[in-house]
This record gives C-alpha cells, structure tokens and sequence, in this order.
C-alpha cells in the first residue's frame, strides 16, 4: 500500500510539469506574474513544513539526524555550482539558455523528490503527504519557469511541454527505487528526511526568497508578504490537524 501512496504521489508531481499547458497562449510576461504569486506562497510552505514537519520527525527517529540537514544544505549548493541546479524563475536567464544543461539538472533534481517522497511515507502517512505537498509548491513555480525558458531558447510550447514532462517522470522512477531501498535499509531514513529539511530550506533560502527581492514595489511587497503568510497557514494547519 506504502508503494501505490508512493507511486501516486510522484505521478502527480510529474504531472504538474504539464501545467505550461493552461499559459500555452499565455504571454511571457503573464507567467512570470503567476509565477511570483507561487514563488511567495512556496518560500513560507517549505521553510514552515521543514522546521514544524521534517525536522522534528527526523531528529525523534535518530538526533544524529541533525548533521544531514547541514549536509544537505551543503550537497545541493555544490549540485547548483557544477550542474547548474537553480531553477531561476526569471523567464529571460542567461544561464538557463543552455537547454540539456537545464534538463539534466531537473533529472536529477526530480529522482531525488522521488526518493524524498518514498522516505516520508515509508515514516508515516502524513508526512508523505506533507512532503509531496512541499515538492509540488516548489515545482509548479518552477516548471512555469522552466517552460518559459524553453520557450525563450527557442523550443516550440509542444516540444517545452514534452521535455518538461520526460524529465519529470524521473520522480516515479526516484520513489520506486527509493522505497525498495529504504525498506530494507530502514537506518537510513532519518538521514533521508534531513537530506529533506535541507533540500527545502536550501531551495526556499537561496532560490526562491532571492527572487522576491527583485521586486520591491509597494503593491509587490504586500502581496509577496500575503502569500508567503498563506504558505506558512497552511503548514501549520497540517500541524495541528494532521498530528
């Protein structure tokens, strides 16, 4: 039953890469606005869901937990420095022009959702669900983003889609086989659910909060602040709701 919940949940992550489809006539400039509302609400989701969610549960399982968070924090910053890893959510980024270099990057930042999911849920339930939750907040922004850069290096909206979502199904094959390694190397799971905690703390501090300073108008500033309040509500409703 742990593996359906698995394998359900990745494919909805996958799918969300098919979300250019609803903007597919859309103006660049209209993506670029939704996607700051999603940014706003993903940075206080995955900073509240680790530190109320992630964190606790890693550390009860096994304290030494603790330095994996750090480790985490360390192992994605040197991904982004040889692979190029930030998703930046500007639709005209230089550094993201190179196409294979943007989608091996989203390879194998998508295998690695895939086995954060699996170590949440072979842990309990609810924190699968919270886990998966973090990994689609964060990937609608930037699925979004990454269509538009598609879009930008010339690929046609069809083809964007088609790489987007190839890409993506690397989540179903991450959880598969994370499950089937963490069940029978259970010792590993706290580690697994820091590696988590870093990852989102990682991606919400250094992506995703950088790109909200890049706006500082008055009606942006108010509406960044109501979306990021919305991102921590909501965990935190999990919180006490789904204890």
């Amino acid at each position: 039953m742990i593996l359906l919940y698995i394998v359900f949940s990745t494919i909805i992550v996958s799918l969300v890469s098919l979300i250019g489809i609803v903007f597919i006539n859309k103006k660049l400039e209209e993506l670029q606005k939704v996607s700051f509302y999603l940014v706003s609400f993903s940075a206080g989701a995955l900073i509240t869901g680790s530190f109320l969610h992630l964190i606790p549960e890693a550390l009860e399982k096994k304290f030494t937990a603790i330095y994996s968070i750090i480790f985490g924090i360390f192992f994605f910053f040197i991904l982004e420095t040889f692979l190029k890893w930030r998703h930046c959510h500007e639709l005209e980024c230089e550094q993201h022009t190179f196409v294979p270099v943007n989608l091996l990057g989203d390879f194998f930042h998508n295998f690695i959702d895939g086995v954060f999911i699996a170590s949440s849920y072979l842990v309990d339930f609810n924190l699968g669900v919270i886990t998966t939750l973090g990994v689609i907040f964060h990937e609608v922004p930037q699925e979004l983003g990454d269509y538009g850069v598609l879009i930008y290096a010339g690929l046609s909206p069809k083809k964007a889609l088609n790489l987007n979502f190839i890409v993506s199904l690397t989540s179903i094959l991450g959880g598969i086989l994370g499950f089937f390694f963490l069940e029978k190397f259970k010792f590993f799971i706290p580690y697994i659910l820091g590696l988590t905690a870093g990852n989102f703390l990682y991606l919400s501090l250094t992506d995703l909060v950088p790109e909200l300073h890049k706006k500082v108008s008055l009606k942006n500033n108010i509406e960044k602040m109501i979306f990021i309040i919305f991102g921590i509500l909501l965990m935190i409703l999990f919180k006490i709701f789904f204890k």
